[in-house]
C-alpha cells in the first residue's frame, strides 16, 4: 500500500497528527519517505522551525498528514548595511 502523499511546505503539527506533539512543532516538509506505514500514516522527512521559521534540525517523523495544518511564515526581514555583497563587489577605488 503506498502511504499518503504530503506536499512540501510549512505545517504546524500538534496531537491531532500524532500523540508525539503534545507541544505543537513548526516544521518544513522536504519529502514524503517510502516506508512501511499503516493505513493513514506516512513517514516525512522534515527540518524542525524555530519561531522565527530558519531550520534547526532535520528529522524523519511518522504522522497522519489528515491532522496537520498548513501554515504561511513570514520572512524575517535580516538587517544589512551597505550595499550588497554584489554590489560592493563591482566598486573600484
Amino acid at each position: 500500500m503506498t502511504p499518503p502523499r504530503v506536499s512540501p511546505g510549512v505545517y504546524l503539527l500538534s496531537r491531532d497528527a500524532s500523540p508525539q506533539f503534545s507541544q505543537p512543532v513548526l516544521v518544513r516538509v522536504i519529502r514524503t519517505l517510502d516506508r512501511p506505514t499503516y493505513h493513514g500514516w506516512a513517514w516525512v522527512d522534515v527540518y524542525q522551525l524555530d519561531r522565527h521559521g530558519d531550520a534547526t534540525q532535520r528529522r524523519a517523523l511518522y504522522l497522519m498528514p489528515a491532522g496537520i495544518r498548513p501554515v504561511t511564515v513570514p520572512p524575517v526581514p535580516y538587517g544589512r548595511r551597505g550595499p550588497p555583497r554584489s554590489a560592493a563587489a563591482n566598486v573600484t577605488g
